[in-house]
Formats: structure tokens, C-alpha cells, sequence
């Protein structure tokens, strides 16, 4: 759902160029060609101009990019200036160099969206070894970001909108980059409890969802059987939330679901218009798989990684650098144009509750 502003003024939104060895600046480039991802938002990109001029000049001697560019030179530009060899820069492989400007553009960002410049930020994808490469060793950008903002309380939420039935799927993750031996020792009665408050909020701040219907998953299979399959469901997740169903008598929240069958019906609503009724409005995955794997398989192109609990707005494509690809010209942008488009959506409704 579009939503519009009250007053006249545009959302404002930093759009950073990602590992420059990847295929950020691509997507991006095909992204802002599209006048219809434009229209409604005032867009900067944060990067480096010399860079984006040579992989605009090396895409558009390609023979394999089809889709229209943006022109570097048409584009409101914030160039970030670097002490970096950029012959060091080589499209197809991160390194130190790549990893450094990356991570100088997502400084660049937050430091000026947190100083009211922009209302949100847009990032193209890095690569977490080439930032450590660099000297940074942060797990991934919405930790830097968290930091940076000053919040403890942050999570990875993964929205999609379906092509098929306009039904939107929005899955938080309660754990994210850890091994999957630590997950059961991570989980915690607080540690859901503090998923499940940015959940409820972000429902209803950025989406208007006054009375969310939330599902939760089971960490065993079938959700631990009585025990006879882990116990983590009868020691501690199923008495959390039976508390947590008492404490927030404006949430609906259906759960411990088995895993295996928690995305059925997420999928018949993805597909078929009239099973948009019986899906939830969001849904928390215990761990990384748990949530990715059906998301991705129903979302791969168009899924957007949002950060919720930070001051401001910040979307990702859900894809990575693609080094395997980067300059070839055939990079996909769907999940870019998603990731601005929603972005868009929710600092207009962010900007709106403030009018």
C-alpha cells in the first residue's frame, strides 16, 4: 500500500554504492533509470563519482546490459573522497580497498541521516570479509548501523510484496549471523521478548497495524512433540508466550508453530489471492534458516532487508555482491528497486505521523 504524504515535501534518501567490486553501482544505476522508483522521493547517492563514472562507462560497453542506466552525471552525488589507490578497485574482487570505501560511504550516510539530512538510508550490499580485509570488524552493516545510532535494540526484518496477490510477508529474525550450535543457547525468554517489542512497533509505526496478528515458531521439529523432540518449547518458549499473550492484549500471537508447517500458509497467500485472510501480518523465526530459506523462496528477487529499531529508515536488497557477476551487465535490480520503494513508504509514513 502507497502511502502519501500530507504535506508536500519528498523523502529524502541516501542510497550508498555498496563494495564498489560488486554489483551495487550496477543495480543501482539500473534502479534510478526507472522513473517510476524515482518519482516519488528526492535520491542521493554516496559513493565515489570517479568509480561510478568507470563502471557506468565499463556496463555500458557491455553487450550483456540490455536494461537502461542511470547517467552518473544526472545523479545528485555525494562523492566521499577516499585515500585509496582506486587502480587497487577491481570489479569481480573484494579486497581491502573495496571493503574501505564501502565502508566509508555507510559512514557518510549515517552520520548525515542522523544529522537530519536524509530520512533514510538505501545500501547497496558489501562484503563483510572485505571489510574485515579492512581493517573493520563489524558482523555486517545493520550492526555498524545500530552502533552508530546509539541502539541496542535492533533487529533484521525481511519484507516482500507478492506479484501475485499484493500480500505483503514481513519475517523477523530473532537470531541472525551466529552458528546454528549456538542458537538454542542463545535464545532467551528476553531476548524474544525485546524481537517481539520491535515486531508489534514497527507493525504499527511503519505499516499502521494497530492490532497485529503475529506467528512464532517452534525451535524443534514440531515444535519439540511434548518434549520428545527437544524441550525448549515446554521449559521456557511456551510458558513466554502464554505471559506475553497476557501482557498485550491488542497483539494476536499464534505459536510455538512448528517450522515445517509455519510458512504454509505465508505461501498459499503469496500465490493465490483469496488466502491473503488466513496469513498473519508478521511472522518471528527462531534462526537464520528458519526464517531465509522460505523467504527467499518465495521473495528471491524482490525480498528487502530492513533494520527496524533505528531512528531512521534503512532498506537493503536481500542479495550480496555477486562478485561472480559484478561488471557482466546482468545483475538483477528488482530487489533494489523494492528496497527504495519501500523505503520510501516507510518515511512517508514516519514523516506523515509527525505532520
Amino acid at each position: 500500500m502507497s502511502v502519501k504524504l500530507k504535506d508536500d515535501r519528498r523523502p529524502r534518501l541516501a542510497v550508498t554504492l555498496g563494495d564498489p567490486a560488486g554489483i551495487g553501482p550496477e543495480v543501482i544505476l539500473k534502479a534510478l533509470a526507472d522513473p517510476e522508483v524515482v518519482q516519488d522521493c528526492d535520491v542521493t547517492v554516496i559513493g565515489s563519482r570517479s568509480l561510478l563514472a568507470k563502471i557506468y562507462l565499463n556496463l555500458s560497453d557491455s553487450a550483456e546490459c540490455r536494461q537502461i542506466l542511470a547517467k552518473p552525471a544526472d545523479l545528485s552525488l555525494l562523492n566521499v573522497d577516499l585515500d585509496l589507490d582506486f587502480d587497487n578497485i577491481a570489479v569481480g574482487t573484494g579486497n581491502a580497498a573495496s571493503g574501505a570505501a564501502s565502508f566509508a560511504y555507510m559512514e557518510s550516510a549515517i552520520a548525515r541521516t542522523l544529522s537530519g539530512e536524509f530520512d533514510a538510508i538505501v545500501t547497496g550490499p558489501i562484503a563483510k570479509s572485505a571489510w574485515k580485509a579492512a581493517g573493520y570488524d563489524y558482523p555486517g552493516q545493520t550492526e555498524l548501523l545500530a552502533e552508530r545510532a546509539g541502539v541496542r535494540r535492533f533487529g533484521m526484518l525481511f519484507v516482500a510484496r507478492s506479484p501475485h496477490t499484493d500480500w505483503t510477508l514481513r519475517t523477523l529474525l530473532a537470531t541472525t549471523h551466529i552458528p546454528l550450535r549456538q542458537v538454542a543457547d542463545t535464545l532467551t525468554p528476553q531476548l524474544m521478548s525485546a524481537k517481539l517489542d520491535l515486531l508489534v512497533e514497527c507493525l504499527r509505526q511503519d505499516f499502521a497495524i494497530a492490532k497485529p496478528r503475529i506467528v512464532i515458531a517452534g525451535l524443534n521439529p514440531h515444535s519439540g512433540e511434548q518434549g520428545q523432540l527437544g524441550r525448549e518449547e515446554l521449559d521456557w518458549l511456551i510458558p513466554w508466550l502464554e505471559e506475553e499473550r497476557h501482557a498485550r492484549p491488542d497483539t494476536i500471537l499464534d505459536g510455538p508453530v512448528p517450522p515445517d508447517t509455519m510458512w504454509v500458509k505465508p505461501g498459499q497467500a503469496w500465490f493465490a489471492k483469496g488466502e491473503k485472510a488466513s496469513a498473519a501480518d508478521g511472522y518471528l523465526a527462531l534462526y537464520h534458516d528458519q526464517g531465509l530459506i522460505p523467504v527467499k523462496l518465495m521473495a528471491f528477487d524482490r525480498a528487502v532487508n530492513t533494520t527496524i529499531g533505528l531512528p531512521f529508515i534503512r532498506t537493503s536488497p536481500d542479495h550480496g555482491t555477486a562478485f561472480d557477476i559484478a561488471g557482466k551487465g546482468i545483475a538483477d535490480a528488482t530487489s533494489m528497486k523494492a528496497a527504495l520503494r519501500l523505503a520510501v513508504e516507510l518515511a512517508n509514513q514516519r514523516i506523515n505521523a509527525k505532520v
